[in-house]
C-alpha cells in the first residue's frame, strides 16, 4: 500500500532585490551634493536596519508586519506644521518589528515554563503511543526542553534534514550535478551519460542535442548509434518499498523525475524505465536537432577515448535542497544522498548512501547514536533518527561560521505559505508565517522539525517525532499547535 504522501505548493521564491548603485554628478551645486549625499546615507542605514531585521523571504517578514500592524494602529504622528485649507496629513505607516539586538537576544531563558507550556500539548492522544521531543537554542546549542530528545524514532520525511545538511557539508552549496555525451574516436556512436540529476528536463536534452549535433558536423545523412550510461550509480534502482507512486526507480539518468504526467511534486504515475525513456527522448531531441539516429539506443558505457561533446549542469546544489525540503521530493533527496555517497568515495546505492550519510554527520560532531538512515527520503520505515539529531542539524545550519550549511534552513517550509505547510496554520491567529518546518508523514508516523524565533528572540530549533497516531489529521494539527506554542502566540510561551 502506497504511504501518504504530503500535498506540497510552490517552491520558495528569493524576493531580495538588487539595490542600485547611486550616481552622482561631480559638477552639481553644493546644496545638491548635501541632498544627495543625505540620500545615500539614509539608504545605508535603511538598508542596515532591514537586515538587521532579520531574513525577509518566504513571506516571513510580511507576517511579522501584519501582526505588528495590528497591535499598532495607523495614524496620529506629527507631520509639520500644516497651511490653512491644506489636506490632512497621510496616516503614518504601520510599525514594524524593530531588529533583535544583543540585550532581546540574551534574554533571561527559562526552560521551566517552556516545560509547563508544552506539557499538556505533548501529552495530547492524537500524537499517538510515543512521542519524543526536542527544543534547543541555536546560539548556545543549549537544550531548553526535552522529551525522550535521545530516543530513536522513525522519523518518515523529517529524515530530509540530515539528508540535506550532509549533501551541503560534503559536496558545498555550488556544487552542480552534470549530464554530458559523449563522441566516439570515429564519431559513430553518441553516449547519453547521466550524472544523477532527477530534475532534468526536455529543454535541457534539446540543449544537450543541439550542441551535439554542432559537433558532430557534417550534413547530418551519417547516421550515428546512440546509447546511454546510467553507471553512476549502483545496486538496485527500486526503493526498499517498491513501486510507489511517490518515488521513480533511483537511476543517475531520467527526465522530469521519471514523471508521466505535468506534475513536478507530489505522488504521479511515475515511468518504469526512466533511463531509457530519457535516452528515447534525446533521440527524437537529435533527430529534430538534425541528427540521423541509427536504431534504437541501448544502454552501455562510452567507449575507450569517447570525448565529452555537450554538458548540461543542474541547478546549484543549494536550490535542489531547498526544493527538496519546501516539496518534500522524495526523488532529489535520494539523489542527494547519492552524491553525498560519491564524494566520500562509498558506493552510489542504499546502502553506501546510508554509510556516507552517517559519516558526514558524524564529521559535524552531531548526536547519531541510534541514527539508522536507511534511505534518504524517508519512506523506509525502518529508518531512525532521535529529537536531539534532527535539532543539532539545524542548530549547525543557523551556525554563523557554516553559511554553506545555510539552505537546509531556507527551505524548510514556511508556515500556511509555502510547501507542505501551505494549508497548515492557517486558522492560528498570529502564526502564519513564524515557523518554519519539515513535515513527516507515514502510515501512523507523524513528524515536525524545523525552526521558531521566541519571544524573546532568539531562535529555536525543534523536533517532535510521534507514532501510533491513527488519525493523520489530527496528529498534525496537535504538532501544529506544539510548534505554536513556541511562538509564545496566545501567550502560551515565552
Amino acid at each position: 500500500m502506497a504511504e501518504p504522501v504530503e500535498e506540497p505548493s510552490n517552491r520558495p521564491s528569493d524576493p531580495w532585490g538588487r539595490i542600485k548603485n547611486l550616481k552622482s554628478k561631480r559638477n552639481g551645486s553644493n546644496t545638491w551634493q548635501v541632498v544627495a549625499g543625505s540620500a545615500v546615507l539614509g539608504l545605508v542605514v535603511a538598508t542596515g536596519a532591514v537586515l538587521a531585521a532579520g531574513p525577509w523571504d518566504n513571506g516571513q517578514r510580511k507576517a511579522e508586519r501584519q501582526l505588528a500592524a495590528a497591535e499598532h494602529p495607523t495614524g496620529g504622528a506629527h507631520h509639520g506644521r500644516r497651511l490653512p485649507g491644506a489636506p490632512e496629513p497621510a496616516p503614518s505607516a504601520p510599525a514594524v518589528l524593530g531588529a533583535l539586538d544583543t540585550v532581546t537576544r540574551s534574554a533571561p531563558q527559562d526552560p521551566a515554563s517552556l516545560r509547563t507550556a508544552l506539557a499538556p500539548l505533548i501529552a495530547a492522544p492524537e500524537l499517538g503511543t510515543q512521542v519524543a521531543a526536542s527544543v534547543v537554542d541555536t546560539a548556545t546549542g543549549k537544550q531548553l526542553y526535552g522529551r525522550g530528545a535521545a530516543t530513536p524514532m522513525a522519523p518518515a520525511s523529517t529524515v530530509k534534514i540530515a539528508t540535506a545538511v550532509a549533501a551541503l557539508s560534503a559536496l558545498g552549496p555550488d556544487h552542480r550535478i552534470a549530464t554530458t555525451v559523449r563522441l566516439s574516436e570515429d564519431g559513430r556512436t553518441l553516449t547519453l551519460v547521466g550524472g544523477g540529476d532527477p530534475t532534468l528536463d526536455t529543454a535541457a536534452l534539446r540543449s544537450l542535442a543541439t550542441t551535439a549535433a554542432k559537433a558532430l558536423g557534417g550534413d547530418g545523412e551519417d547516421p550515428v548509434r546512440l546509447a546511454y550510461d546510467t553507471s553512476r550509480y549502483t545496486g538496485p534502482v527500486r526503493h526498499p518499498i517498491g513501486k510507489n507512486p511517490n518515488i521513480a526507480p533511483v537511476t543517475a539518468l531520467m527526465v522530469d523525475e521519471g514523471r508521466l504526467d505535468d506534475s513536478d511534486r507530489g505522488p504521479a504515475e511515475r515511468s518504469k524505465d526512466p533511463a531509457g525513456d530519457a535516452a528515447r527522448a534525446f533521440a527524437a531531441e537529435l533527430t529534430a536537432a538534425g541528427v540521423t539516429v541509427e536504431g534504437e539506443p541501448r544502454a552501455a558505457r562510452p567507449a575507450a577515448g569517447a570525448r565529452t561533446v555537450a554538458t548540461h549542469r543542474s541547478a546549484p546544489l543549494s536550490a535542489l535542497v531547498e526544493r527538496t525540503l519546501t516539496n518534500s521530493d522524495n526523488d532529489i533527496a535520494e539523489a542527494l544522498a547519492r552524491q553525498t555517497a560519491i564524494a566520500k568515495g562509498e558506493s552510489a546505492d542504499f546502502a553506501g548512501a546510508r554509510r556516507a550519510v552517517t559519516t558526514e554527520l558524524k564529521k559535524l560532531q552531531v548526536p547519531t547514536a541510534g541514527a539508522r538512515l536507511a534511505d534518504g527520503s524517508g519512506l523506509d520505515r525502518k529508518g531512525r533518527v532521535t529529537p536531539a539529531l534532527l535539532t543539532a542539524l539545524l542548530a549547525r545550519a543557523a551556525d554563523p561560521e557554516r553559511p554553506g550549511l545555510r539552505p537546509a534552513l531556507t527551505g524548510l517550509p514556511v508556515a500556511g505559505f509555502t510547501g507542505t505547510l501551505s494549508t497548515r496554520y492557517r486558522d492560528t491567529t498570529g502564526t502564519p508565517g513564524l515557523i518554519r518546518a519539515k513535515t513527516g508523514t507515514l502510515t501512523g508516523v507523524n513528524s515536525l522539525a524545523g525552526t521558531v524565533v521566541d519571544p524573546q528572540g532568539r531562535l529555536l530549533a525543534f523536533a517532535f517525532l510521534a507514532s501510533g497516531s491513527t488519525v493523520p489529521a489530527d496528529a498534525e494539527a496537535a504538532l501544529d499547535t506544539l510548534a505554536t506554542a513556541l511562538t509564545g502566540a496566545g501567550g502560551t510561551a515565552g
